[in-house]
């Protein structure tokens, strides 16, 4: 097929992707929540079912031990031709509350040119892409093809080291395309080129044996919760900017070309009126070239549960965004002295690492991988690529890039900023994901020897 045929047989086909889209998102594949365990493989279940109506020699449901359902089809490489390995995960974050949604959270709606639902651009919307190139092809890829969609992303991939290493020989590639970021906007495509690590770390801290009246002892004794807020305000000075030492932060990096005006920043954030920026540096450095330090949730009474007590312990999740380059395990040690040494009053402490760390990853852009991808993904939105860092974490990149050093790794996606990856009313620009397969179908025929 030529390039016009290729473009007409994936708008043939997006229909049916979006459709089976609409599929997966009803699926509640929320591998972290333990209860949600059957619906993460009924999940990887209909993934495989979608795959096999295209023909593959194989398909596989794989998992290491103690992990989430991976799916596997396999396309083999006509005589002389590379393999791509397509990637996507099907499990998805938890909804943050069902009644903050406009529209229920796996209830898949379509308002205003886009989808939503948990899960519609991260990560389905990426399983569904890699599908529609191959109804495209209609099972039949001009390269060789290994579709490879994970289950346990939006938990660290802990088990994915193992899976990787158990099959090794399945899953080498020549290319590996990870359909798992987003573009600066809609009809601007990019090549993801660094990424933040992650380290998560739990601080509990003490001052009681058991809880006692607040009138009768409150005054010479402090409660746990207020020591625990001054430790957590000791993260940043008074302008926001990071108080913990040695954390890393780069500058005058490529990322400065990508900077968006403050106006629109705090448009696509729903930062309240009157609410500051924190920190320094252009935007783009603050959110892909340095750290951040968040408290993502605090274990206390809630307001209609309290009484008139002192707490004798509260505990908090404090979560490190780390710059490229940086070591997670030295960070973590930094971040994990530096709470233990402002704990206020004498108070206990006790610092535990909370999830797997997530290394960061600086990608090599160059060699005709790259240039393939950069005129057919140009090609296909009509302007051209652009390079740029971002600032959330795919803790695999760094595996898959040890696991298979021959491979070109490159990492795109179809979200973009108004798709809200983790947040309130995700989405999905239907428009984008048209374009998006499009980009893939090209990319797969310029790859073609």
């Amino acid at each position: 097929m030529n390039r016009e045929e290729i473009a007409a047989a994936v708008d043939a086909v997006v229909p049916g992707a979006l459709a089976d889209l609409q599929r997966l998102v009803r699926i509640p594949s929320i591998w972290a929540d333990p209860t949600r365990a059957d619906d993460t493989e009924a999940s990887a279940a209909l993934v495989a079912e979608l795959a096999e109506a295209l023909n593959p020699e194989s398909v596989r449901i794989l998992r290491a031990p103690g992990g989430a359902p991976a799916v596997v089809a396999q396309w083999p490489a006509p005589e002389g031709q590379p393999t791509i390995l397509l990637y996507a995960h099907h499990d998805v974050q938890p909804t943050g509350g069902d009644e903050l949604w406009t529209s229920p959270p796996f209830e898949p709606t379509e308002r205003n040119g886009r989808l939503y639902g948990r899960g519609a651009a991260d990560d389905k919307a990426g399983v569904l892409t890699h599908l529609a190139v191959l109804r495209a092809y209609d099972g039949r890829p001009p390269i060789g093809v290994t579709l490879f969609i994970e289950g346990e992303e939006e938990s660290g991939s802990p088990t994915l080291p193992a899976l990787l290493r158990e099959n090794h020989e399945l899953l080498t590639a020549d290319v590996m395309v990870i359909a798992d970021a987003g573009n600066p906007s809609v009809d601007v495509p990019a090549l993801t080129t660094s990424l933040r690590g992650l380290v998560d770390l739990v601080v509990e801290v003490s001052v009681l044996e058991h809880p006692v009246h607040s009138g009768v002892y409150g005054g010479p004794i402090g409660d746990a919760l207020t020591a625990l807020v001054h430790t957590l305000a000791s993260l940043h000075d008074e302008k926001g900017e990071i108080a913990v030492a040695g954390l890393r932060r780069n500058t005058g990096t490529d990322a400065a070309s990508m900077d968006v005006p403050e106006e629109q920043f705090r448009a696509e954030t729903g930062l309240l009126d009157g609410v500051e920026l924190i920190g320094s540096g252009t935007l783009a450095e603050r959110t892909t070239q340095a750290a951040a330090i968040s408290v993502l949730g605090i274990d206390a009474p809630t307001v209609a549960s309290s009484s008139n007590v002192l707490l004798p312990r509260a505990r908090a999740v404090v979560s490190v965004r780390l710059a490229p380059g940086e070591d997670p395990v030295a960070a973590r040690e930094l971040v994990a002295e530096h709470l233990r040494a402002h704990v206020p009053w004498g108070s206990h402490v006790d610092v535990k690492q909370h999830m797997g760390v997530a290394e960061p990853f600086q990608l090599d852009t160059t060699g005709s991988a790259y240039d393939a991808a950069r005129s057919a993904y140009g090609e296909a939105y009509g302007n051209a690529v652009v390079e740029m860092g971002i600032g959330g974490s795919i803790p695999f990149i760094a595996e898959f890039a040890r696991t298979f050093p021959g491979a070109a790794v490159l990492v795109t996606g179809v979200g973009d900023p108004a798709s809200r990856w983790h947040g309130i009313d995700e989405s999905v620009s239907l428009a984008m994901f048209g374009t998006g397969a499009r980009a893939e179908a090209f990319l797969l025929d310029e790859l073609r020897r």
